[in-house]
């Protein structure tokens, strides 16, 4: 796996399930995050939305509650999103939530409420900027078609007032533990900024999607054809399939389709990172909140399993994830596995138990030669002819596949000592 960073971020490295939020003004029409652009709404027609955000339901307690009870351990929001608006009281421009009826420092009020709950707290900050008159819009991804009358588009103005809003969030919010860059359109490097976070923020982990490579890579609804991260990595990924930000009318995945999707990631040894969107009056739709508890129940009975060491050397079924702690090995089987058998070659030896995480049950195991083991050896070349035999292999049996509409499955393993050296 990764080394530690041995400098106070080791935080990140422990608690590998978080909480994404995207939230600001485009939750009160509630169709995308990226409304402005996606819908080509005039700037100032969007800017009116504003003058409508008083988010009278915001109670950050009631985000951590459903938080932890989803088994995640970090939260990160975000602060400034493409369009613009600001959810903290910044000097830097009038379009903050200082501004609208609402009047008050959503940002603040986070920081509180995690700072008193012992939650370690992220910031999310767009570079890219619909709003502000000196970011150069050029029509690229994630810009706006051109500038409009009045800008004064300004690379180096606009960067000033980008790193003036980072110093107001790492001085004005108590401790950061991270700091989430996003759309770094003109792929400007500029190592100076991260620089100022981590002296600011000595705590603080940085993905890449800054200024320069960062501390972790950040990919995005996708799963890597991988069985073992070989750096830092927090995927991320929306409980709905069309937006991030609140969508009226969202198809949201399953609970299968987003449980896969984390024990594949988590146990690969990386981060993950599920977002919610609030609604426009600060709460989190129910849908979005159940679909978070079943997840949540899930992960805590598999999590020991899925946060361990990768270890994919031990067997060498591509599409089981294994992970190891000590004398226990723990296996991660999907539901698309094709039966209810699975192979554990090369492991010739009966653990001391074997149990189910997800249910607490014991697996029944055996250790024999299957003609399918045997002609799988036999196709790979071990053979009488060779100076090899086909051996006896590790399998379980009678797996619940299909249980719980497809949740993922984690088996614990329990060997004596030394026994898994010697794989």
């Amino acid at each position: 796996m990764v080394t530690p960073f041995g400098d106070g971020r080791d935080w990140f490295l422990a608690r590998r399930f978080g909480m994404f939020v995207h939230w600001g003004l485009y939750a009160i029409p509630g169709w995308h995050e990226q409304m402005q652009w996606r819908g080509v709404v005039p700037r100032d027609q969007y800017g009116l939305l504003k003058d409508q955000f008083n988010p009278v339901g915001f109670n950050p307690d009631a985000w951590l509650d459903l938080m932890q009870a989803s088994g995640m351990e970090y939260l990160c929001i975000t602060t400034k999103h493409h369009d613009g608006f600001c959810l903290w009281d910044t000097a830097q421009t009038a379009f903050n939530v200082m501004q609208s009826p609402y009047g008050r420092d959503i940002i603040g009020a986070i920081a509180d409420a995690c700072h008193r709950r012992g939650v370690p707290l992220c910031f999310y900050y767009s570079i890219a900027d619909w709003h502000h008159p000196n970011y150069p819009n050029l029509g690229r991804h994630h810009e706006l078609p051109s500038a409009l009358p009045g800008d004064r588009p300004d690379w180096d103005a606009y960067m000033a007032f980008l790193v003036a809003q980072v110093r107001e969030l790492c001085t004005n919010y108590g401790t950061l533990h991270g700091f989430w860059w996003d759309m770094n359109v003109p792929e400007l490097h500029d190592p100076s900024v991260n620089a100022m976070i981590r002296g600011l923020q000595p705590l603080a982990v940085i993905n890449n999607r800054g200024f320069d490579q960062g501390d972790f890579s950040t990919p995005e609804r996708h799963v890597p054809d991988s069985r073992r991260f070989t750096k830092l990595t927090e995927a991320c990924q929306s409980v709905g399939r069309e937006s991030w930000g609140y969508r009226a009318d969202e198809d949201y995945y399953t609970p299968s389709h987003l449980e896969h999707s984390i024990a594949r990631m988590v146990a690969m040894g990386g981060n993950y990172l599920l977002n919610v969107g609030p609604r426009g009056d600060g709460t989190i739709p129910e849908a979005s909140a159940s679909l978070l508890r079943r997840i949540g129940a899930w992960y805590g009975s598999v999590r020991e399993g899925l946060t361990a060491e990768p270890a994919p050397h031990l067997v060498n079924d591509p599409s089981l994830n294994v992970t190891r702690e000590g004398d226990n090995v723990y296996i991660v089987v999907p539901s698309s596995t094709e039966s209810s058998s699975v192979g554990l070659r090369p492991i010739a030896t009966l653990p001391n138990s074997a149990v189910l995480l997800n249910t607490g049950m014991p697996v029944e195991t055996c250790v024999d030669l299957t003609p399918r083991g045997w002609y799988e050896q036999w196709h790979e070349g071990v053979r009488e002819a060779d100076g090899g035999t086909p051996l006896p292999y590790l399998r379980l049996r009678g797996l619940p596949i299909g249980r719980a509409e497809g949740e993922p499955l984690v088996i614990r393993l329990s060997f004596g000592r030394g026994v898994l050296d010697a794989v």
